[in-house]
């Protein structure tokens, strides 16, 4: 049974991807999920078997190699509500007045902002 790591996994849609070292990735419906597993998490290790499909390789059964690692949030939620006003503020003021004149803003502003942002995703998909 080749072993892989979890591309992705959408619990609401009930699928994702595996990777398959040296092949195409493999479909992973939640129909094959062991029992009491509801969910796979990015970078998740697993051994499984798989067949062709009609669109592609699918897993017809999984075995979990290690536990999922869950990332908790740097931030509490208020603290990241707080963080994201004074960011809001700053895209009203700074960032929004140059695009608006057709410009983007200077590069030092750029990388800050988005730096800024990227964390502020990183707390929200945790």
């Amino acid at each position: 049974m080749p072993i892989g790591k979890v591309k992705w996994y959408d619990t609401d849609k009930g699928f994702g991807f595996v990777s398959n070292p040296g092949d195409q990735d493999v479909f992973v419906g939640k129909n094959v999920l062991p029992e009491g597993v509801e969910e796979l998490v990015q970078g998740q290790r697993i051994e499984f078997d798989f067949a062709a499909g009609r669109r592609g390789p699918q897993a017809l059964r999984i075995k979990i190699l290690d536990t999922p690692r869950r990332r908790t949030p740097a931030r509490k939620p208020d603290e990241l509500a707080s963080v994201l006003s004074d960011v809001m503020t700053v895209l009203d003021t700074q960032v929004l007045p140059t695009l608006t004149s057709g410009h983007y803003p200077d590069r030092k502003t750029g990388r800050q902002v988005a730096e800024i942002l990227r964390a502020i995703a990183k707390d929200l998909d945790a």
